[in-house]
């Protein structure tokens, strides 16, 4: 049971690890790429806004920690190929909204960016942290 409790603990600890990487990065690469390129903040009101892109990101933590926990005994040392794979899901995803309305390439450029950046940190952390 001590073994359960420890494993939950730092499935818990590891979702809101991720979950601060993969917000705070993409706000250092937007406000990066809006000082390079004069990319703008979405309109209205920036509370709203962040507090919209935090649940959205508190999803995606919940989702990455909780499926390398499930599959933990497969992906355990492989966390370049998990990261790679959540990466090639959300760049995609990145195109397929520039192509449609009220995304620019730049935001599209500035999140594949980001994700290359918190992927991969986020993978290593979850190796690390859940083990078989």
């Amino acid at each position: 049971a001590r073994k359960g409790a420890e494993c939950m603990k730092n499935v818990a600890l590891s979702v809101l690890l991720v979950l601060a990487i993969i917000f705070a990065v993409p706000f250092v690469i937007y406000a990066a790429m809006s000082a390079v390129t004069g990319l703008e903040t979405p309109g209205g009101s920036p509370l709203v806004f962040l507090t919209g892109v935090l649940v959205s990101k508190t999803g995606t933590a919940l989702a990455f920690v909780l499926l390398f926990h499930v599959a933990r005994d497969s992906l355990s040392g492989h966390w370049i190929q998990y990261a790679a794979i959540w990466w090639i899901m959300f760049a995609i995803g990145e195109v397929g909204q520039a192509i449609g309305p009220d995304y620019s390439w730049q935001e599209a450029v500035a999140g594949i960016l980001s994700e290359t950046i918190y992927f991969p940190l986020s993978a290593y952390l979850v190796d690390w942290m859940i083990r078989p």
